[in-house]
C-alpha cells in the first residue's frame, strides 16, 4: 500500500508542479497586460511612450537621475500616490526617494521569478525591462528599440508596426532590475533564456521561453526556439524587416 501511494505521489507531483507554473505564467501575463494598457494610456495622454531611461548613468558616483520608464507608468497603474511621493528632480537612489522606491509593486514581479542575485539595494525589484534594441544582427548603434535613453518614441515612429514591436519583456535574472532604476532597459543579444548572468537580456523562469508586451498592448509568449533573425526583428521599431508572426 505504501509503495502504491508513493507511486501515485510520484505520478501526481509533476502534474501539480505544471499546474502551479501555468497559474504563475498566467499571473505574469496579467502583469504584462496591465503594463500594456498603461502604455497605451500613457501614449494617449502624451502622444508618445515613456522614455526608457532618463539620464543614463554610465558609471557609479555620477549624479544623473537614471529614472526608469516604469516610474512614469505609475499613475496609469493606479499608483498615483506613490508617484506623487517621488522627487523626480532627483536621482533614483537619492535619499529623498528611498522610502517610495522601497515599495514592492506586485505588477513588476513575475511569480515564477527566482532571482539568482538579489537587487543590490532595498529598492523594489522589477522582473521586466524596456526594449532598447538588438545586437543579434548588428550593433545597436543608433539604438533600434522603442524604449530609448532620453528620447521618447511615438507610435508614428514604430514603422515596423505596433503589432510587431516589443516594448517590454521579461528579464527576471537581472540583479539590478528595479522599477525605479533606469538600468531596466536592454538590447537583446542572445536567444531567449540563453544570456550569461552578467547580461541584461530577455530571460524568465517559465519553461520554454519568456513573455513580452507589444506596442499594440498585446501580450505574447516567445519560445526559446524562436529564430534569431525573427527575434531581432521584433526588437526593433523601424528595421524594415519582413517577418511572419511569432
Amino acid at each position: 500500500m505504501i509503495a502504491i501511494i508513493g507511486g501515485l505521489v510520484g505520478l501526481l507531483l509533476p502534474a501539480v508542479q505544471a499546474a502551479r507554473e501555468a497559474a504563475r505564467r498566467t499571473s505574469c501575463q496579467n502583469h504584462l497586460h496591465q503594463m500594456g494598457v498603461a502604455l497605451q494610456s500613457y501614449h494617449s495622454s502624451h502622444g508618445r511612450l515613456p522614455i526608457g531611461c532618463v539620464e543614463w548613468r554610465p558609471w557609479r558616483g555620477t549624479d544623473q537621475r537614471q529614472l526608469a520608464w516604469s516610474v512614469y507608468l505609475l499613475p496609469y497603474l493606479e499608483q498615483q500616490s506613490l508617484y506623487d511621493g517621488l522627487d523626480l528632480a532627483k536621482p533614483f537612489d537619492d535619499p529623498a526617494n528611498a522610502d517610495a522606491a522601497a515599495t514592492l509593486l506586485p505588477v513588476f514581479v513575475c511569480p515564477s521569478s527566482q532571482r539568482v542575485e538579489p537587487t543590490e539595494s532595498p529598492r523594489g525589484p522589477s522582473d521586466y525591462g524596456g526594449m532598447y534594441g538588438e545586437r543579434i544582427t548588428s550593433p545597436n548603434s543608433p539604438p533600434k528599440g522603442a524604449m530609448l535613453i532620453d528620447v521618447a518614441v511615438s507610435f508614428r515612429k514604430i514603422t515596423d508596426g505596433t503589432s510587431k514591436t516589443i516594448v517590454v519583456a521579461e528579464d527576471s535574472r537581472f540583479g539590478d532590475g528595479e522599477w525605479i532604476n533606469g538600468r531596466n532597459i536592454f538590447d537583446q543579444a542572445f536567444a531567449i533564456n540563453s544570456a550569461p548572468a552578467f547580461e541584461n537580456d530577455m530571460r524568465s523562469e517559465h519553461p520554454g521561453g519568456a513573455q513580452c508586451v507589444l506596442a499594440d498592448g498585446s501580450v505574447r509568449f516567445l519560445a526559446e526556439t524562436l529564430n534569431l533573425n525573427v527575434l531581432a526583428a521584433f526588437c526593433t521599431r523601424a528595421g524594415g524587416e519582413i517577418t511572419d508572426d511569432f
